[in-house]
């Protein structure tokens, strides 16, 4: 298969537990790419294929397949909602031209599909809304599509309306053709009718045409004109509009259903075909400078006769060895090719390319611009490179992911355990960016930083059933930062003057405060020589590798400007190294003075309760610390929106399920930094220092 309008790359996105695996399980049933339809509540579903999601019932990595329809070709992943998780998100939404957004009929637009709705938008990517679990208690469509259009600020246009309602939801009405797709209670998705409208449905149904073909015809101000003279636009006409304006983000054509009973499954099969774009229809990926990071104001055009460009944006070690999963933009790619990795100026030559359906493989020999394919046994190659032919080398723009904000020091039970482990975590690390992991150097012991407990939970799980490794587990310590208050000035000399050569470096500087978020900056503002310019690098570097190890507690030091104002020199005994130690000095010297300050990480907290509960949550939060924003009252609960410190929100979970007796949910993710109290600051400091002693 060649032709690229054929083509569809999508993502399906949401909330934990909206639905997406269901919904994804579904439509590989539909299009015949599988038989059994496997589910979430025992495990057994495609896409969810390692032991810990099969377990979970939840989702931790995104998982590639492709499947077709109407002639057409779907490379469909299915990602994670839970918000420890958001990266794989963020990069599956890099490298697809279009997504269906999965809502719950009760939960509506909950906090993770806020963050993934927003992701989308920031990579330009046209949606479907799915609202699924109709059958659910509790399920309103219409209240959904309210909130879409309030909480997200999207324009929902609804495609079909719901037969029915919970129990008795039982088909949808295809709005555009008026006409009802009635579902029997078989549950096979297949086994449905074609009929008129219910009754009692008709003027509801002719009403949301209208509206629909009002907001359609929007595209096209000729089409628009003739609808305004009363003249009905054709159905291929309407279509063309829908496209161009789901293409543009305009708007996003909804419809409802329920994955797990097989209702309503065909209509978006259909809208992926009809709406969502090829690859040829989305703004080319821009290239960049690599050493700049800027755009050059050439794109990436997606072409199979251009010179290749391929984004590699998932690596997955799994039994056969290294995973190397490519969107490609432009070219072809062919086992035997030898191609140029433009990140570390190396090339790499093809062995193996499979098209991934989950865990299992194709093999193929060849692929082209539109693909979405994984190569076995790639080197060097990380998440974010750009894989291009060796003879036009480019860059695509990369990938950028979040910072840590938790860690747990870790350690083998046993001697073997650490080789073992070190060989383990290094391909955790090429897998997953947003974890990281250090050896803290005075206790050898090892420090892995993830995005939350779940995380770090499953990275440790990981170790210990994928390869073996039995851990113990340090309690989890927060990624605390160091900043001042005060600015100062200040003057440092080093000299060293005991037989041979000596050394001599004086420096006068200014630190300040810096504005939020703008970490070290340094400047120099010497006048007649008195520090010789070609020292001024190794004064701005001996203050910038302090600022990794604050005065306070050790921790990062951030948004500190320092100015170099004048100082003093010797014609034989000063060098760069001499200016780099009194730069050191002077970090040490003046820090303390300057009011330096214990700064903690805030989260965003999303908690949802049953209204019973919401004295109760909400009196828990201000013990921690937390400042309410917003309520939002639902019909199942109540939404509290807050900010609270990482600190104490460790176990949180365990305290909200006892409080709300088992139906309390919550997500929160890193929202910035605060000055920590000085009751909490003198506490933290002084467990470090406990910690140290011990070492």
């Amino acid at each position: 298969m060649t032709d690229l309008s054929k083509y569809r790359n999508i993502g399906i996105f949401a909330h934990v537990d909206a639905g997406k695996t269901t919904s994804t399980e579904r439509i590989l049933k539909l299009t015949g790419k599988i038989h059994k339809i496997g589910d979430t509540h025992d495990g057994s579903t495609t896409t969810d294929f390692m032991e810990q999601e099969a377990e979970r019932g939840i989702t931790i990595q995104s998982a590639a397949t492709t499947c077709f329809w109407n002639d057409h070709r779907l490379n469909i992943i299915d990602t994670p909602g839970h918000v420890d998780f958001t990266i794989e998100v963020y990069r599956s939404l890099k490298v697809l031209d279009g997504g269906i957004g999965v809502f719950c009929g009760s939960g509506g637009v909950e906090p993770q599909s806020e963050t993934n709705w927003r992701y989308a938008d920031e990579s330009h990517v046209s949606r479907l809304i799915f609202v699924n679990k109709l059958d659910r208690m509790g399920a309103d469509f219409f209240k959904v599509v309210d909130q879409v259009q309030n909480v997200l600020g999207a324009t929902p246009l609804v495609m079909t309306l719901p037969i029915g309602i919970e129990d008795d939801f039982c088909g949808v009405v295809d709005v555009l053709s008026q006409k009802a797709y009635i579902w029997d209670d078989s549950g096979l998705p297949e086994n449905y009718s074609v009929e008129d409208i219910p009754a009692d449905l008709v003027d509801q149904a002719a009403e949301y045409r209208e509206m629909l073909i009002e907001t359609a015809v929007e595209q096209d101000d000729e089409l628009m004109m003739a609808y305004m003279e009363g003249e009905e636009p054709s159905l291929e006409d309407i279509k063309r509009c829908i496209r161009k304006g789901t293409r543009d983000l305009a708007f996003f054509p909804t419809y409802c259903g329920s994955a797990y009973k097989n209702k309503g499954i065909q209509l978006i099969l259909d809208a992926v075909v009809d709406y969502l774009p090829s690859p040829t229809e989305v703004d080319p990926q821009p290239l960049t400078n690599p050493d700049t990071g800027e755009a050059t104001g050439e794109f990436a055009t997606v072409s199979a006769d251009e010179p290749l460009k391929a984004l590699a944006f998932k690596i997955m070690d799994d039994r056969f060895g290294a995973l190397t999963f490519i969107r490609i933009y432009a070219g072809k790619m062919k086992k035997g090719d030898t191609i140029l990795n433009s990140a570390t100026g190396k090339t790499e030559r093809i062995g193996r390319m499979v098209e991934m359906h989950a865990n299992d493989r194709n093999e193929i020999d060849s692929a082209q611009a539109g693909d979405i394919i994984a190569v076995v046994g790639m080197k060097n190659v990380k998440t974010g490179h750009t894989l291009c032919d060796p003879k036009h080398e480019v860059t695509l723009e990369p990938m950028i992911f979040p910072e840590p904000v938790i860690s747990i020091a870790v350690k083998p039970k046993d001697k073997n355990g650490s080789e073992k482990m070190g060989i383990a975590i290094g391909k955790m690390v090429a897998e997953d960016p947003s974890f990281q992991v250090e050896t803290d150097e005075d206790s050898g012991e090892t420090i892995l930083k993830g995005m939350g407990e779940l995380h770090l939970d499953i990275k440790v799980d990981i170790l210990k059933r994928t390869y073996g490794v039995e851990l113990e587990v340090g309690a989890p310590q927060v990624a605390y930062r160091e900043t001042i208050t005060q600015a100062i000035e200040d003057s440092y000399t080093h000299k060293k003057q005991s037989g041979g050569s000596g050394q001599f470096g004086k420096i006068d500087y200014r630190i300040r405060p810096g504005e939020q978020g703008s970490g070290f900056t340094f400047k120099s503002t010497v006048v007649g020589g008195n520090v010789p310019k070609e020292f001024w690098p190794a004064v701005e570097k001996g203050f910038a590798s302090m600022m990794d190890h604050g005065v306070l507690a050790g921790f990062p030091t951030l948004d500190v400007e320092v100015e170099l104002f004048d100082g003093g020199f010797h014609a034989v005994d000063s060098s760069a190294i001499a200016y780099e130690i009194a730069a050191k000095g002077a970090f040490r010297q003046s820090m303390p003075k300057a009011g330096a300050q214990l700064l903690e990480p805030i989260m965003k907290v999303d908690v949802f309760t049953p209204e019973d509960h919401v004295g109760d949550v909400i009196g828990d939060l201000n013990r921690r610390r937390g400042m309410i924003k917003d309520q939002q009252a639902g019909t199942t609960g109540v939404r509290i929106k807050g900010d609270v410190p990482l600190s104490e929100m460790f176990g949180y979970i365990g305290t909200l399920r006892t409080m709300t007796s088992g139906r309390g949910q919550f997500s929160m993710e890193f929202s910035h930094y605060n000055p920590c109290p000085n009751n909490v600051a003198e506490q933290v400091i002084a467990e470090v220092k406990e910690r140290n002693a011990k070492k």
